[in-house]
């Protein structure tokens, strides 16, 4: 499911990011695949960090060389809330491809969440703003 930046992006003001957000639901079998997928000279990806990561429900990093840009790969946790996020995210059509994105209101709700987590993130914040007044109308204000 993207969320971060990407989804605060697409639903709220566009802004240019060199991360990429996932939340992700993937088991130890998946390793290989995900090693396969992104192979080195061209990708940086640790397979002891995936693998603890997927061991301890927290994240990992992809790196692609050529220009530097990161996905950050964060582990569905049985959290309630991380739980009824997923379970919500909905369905978009990016240039014909089908990807899974976080509803706004979770967007937002993470973005405050990020927010105080990081200080008083303003950059997180204005990302909030901009997704609540453009969703404004569609949003569960409940």
């Amino acid at each position: 499911m993207v969320t971060g930046s990407v989804a605060s992006s697409m639903q709220g003001e566009p802004r240019a990011t060199h991360d990429i957000d996932l939340v992700v639901n993937i088991t130890p079998s998946a390793v290989g695949s995900l090693m396969v997928a992104f192979p080195p000279p061209d990708f940086y990806l640790d397979q002891d960090a995936v693998r603890t990561a997927i061991e301890q429900r927290s994240m990992f990093n992809l790196i692609e060389l050529r220009e530097g840009d990161k996905v950050d790969f964060w582990l569905l946790t049985d959290e309630i809330f991380d739980q009824s996020r997923f379970s919500r995210r909905q369905m978009w059509d990016m240039e014909g491809e089908t990807i899974w994105v976080a509803q706004a209101e979770d967007t937002i709700l993470m973005k405050l969440r990020w927010a105080q987590m990081s200080g008083g993130s303003e950059k997180h914040f204005v990302d909030t703003l901009r997704v609540y007044e453009v969703q404004f109308h569609q949003l569960d204000k409940n």
